[in-house]
């Protein structure tokens, strides 16, 4: 796509949310919104944002740190009440056929965690909204 170096082609080095989005407009895929969440702690501020955006028929949410580089994969929001709030999330690196739901849930490729373990506090992050719609909505910066 021409926003990497030469040698970056065939290597094993990783991309983040914003080649993800890259990727996807360029290869005519869902569209990727970008949100840039300058602490993990903000994430609070942006559950019902990420509420709507699966009520509304949103596709996974792929997120990417700084000081937590663990990618991960946004299937879904659970507020409850009080500050209660759970994300289900998917760890990426997953391949295979697994032979049950269950299985992937056991082997934690997959589950419903409490957002402030889920996300470290001093990390950033960005998410990559995807949407199969052209529905533009903006994300709150801190």
């Amino acid at each position: 796509m021409g926003d990497k170096p030469p040698g970056f082609r065939g290597s094993r080095d990783w991309i983040g949310c914003v080649e993800a989005s890259l990727c996807l407009a360029h290869f005519g895929g869902p569209q990727g919104r970008l949100c840039h969440v300058p602490r993990g702690v903000g994430l609070h501020g942006e559950l019902e944002r990420l509420y709507s955006h699966f009520a509304g028929g949103g596709g996974p949410v792929m997120v990417g740190g700084d000081a937590d580089a663990r990618s991960k994969a946004l299937l879904g929001v659970c507020v409850g009440s009080g500050t209660e709030a759970y994300v289900l999330v998917l760890d990426p690196h997953y391949w295979g056929t697994p032979k049950s739901p269950s299985e992937l849930q056991a082997a934690g490729w997959v589950g419903w965690q409490e957002v402030s373990a889920a996300f470290d506090p001093n990390s950033f992050y960005n998410l990559c909204l995807t949407s199969l719609s052209s529905q533009q909505q903006q994300c709150t910066l801190d």
